[in-house]
C-alpha cells in the first residue's frame, strides 16, 4: 500500500549515485556534496494534491502534484524537466522528461520494503544506470 510511503525518512546510505549523477550529467563539485550530504524526504496527501519534501543541508525542493498531470520542475542540481508522477501497486513512481537538450529522462520509484525502509531507485534511462538510496522512517 502506498500509504506506507506517507511519513518522514532520513537518507541512511547510496548505492551506485555517483555514477547515476556522472549519467546526468551532474558536475563533480555537486556529486561530491551529493554523496556527503544528510537528505530528508516527506511524503504526504490532502486529497489528490501530493507533497514531496526534499530537505538537506545544501538545498531544498518541494514539489506538489496531482498524479498523471505532468508539471515542469528543477531539480536540484539545476535541469529543468517535465515530470509526472503514478501510483503502481505499492510504488510512488515519477518519470522525468527533458525540457533542455543534452539532458537524459529518469525514473525514480519510491516504495517500502518488508522491513518498514524505503527504497528510492534512480534510473538514468538512456544509459540504464541504475542507483539506490535507502531511507529509514524518521520519528514523529
Amino acid at each position: 500500500m502506498v500509504e506506507q510511503l506517507f511519513a518522514k525518512w532520513k537518507l541512511e546510505k547510496n548505492e551506485n549515485f555517483d555514477e547515476y549523477m556522472q549519467a546526468n550529467k551532474v558536475n563533480i563539485a555537486l556529486r561530491k556534496v551529493g554523496n556527503t550530504i544528510t537528505n530528508h524526504e516527506e511524503i504526504s496527501r490532502d486529497g489528490d494534491e501530493w507533497t514531496l519534501n526534499i530537505t538537506s543541508t545544501f538545498k531544498n525542493s518541494k514539489l506538489v502534484f496531482k498524479l498523471g498531470e505532468p508539471f515542469e520542475m528543477q531539480t536540484l542540481d539545476g535541469r529543468t524537466m517535465k515530470t509526472t508522477f503514478t501510483v503502481e501497486g505499492n510504488k510512488l513512481i515519477g518519470l522525468e522528461e527533458p525540457i533542455n537538450e543534452g539532458d537524459t529522462p529518469n525514473k525514480y520509484e519510491r516504495e517500502v520494503t518488508d522491513d518498514g525502509k524505503m527504497v528510492l531507485t534512480c534510473t538514468a534511462i538512456e544509459q540504464n544506470i541504475v542507483a539506490k538510496r535507502y531511507f529509514t522512517k524518521e520519528s514523529s
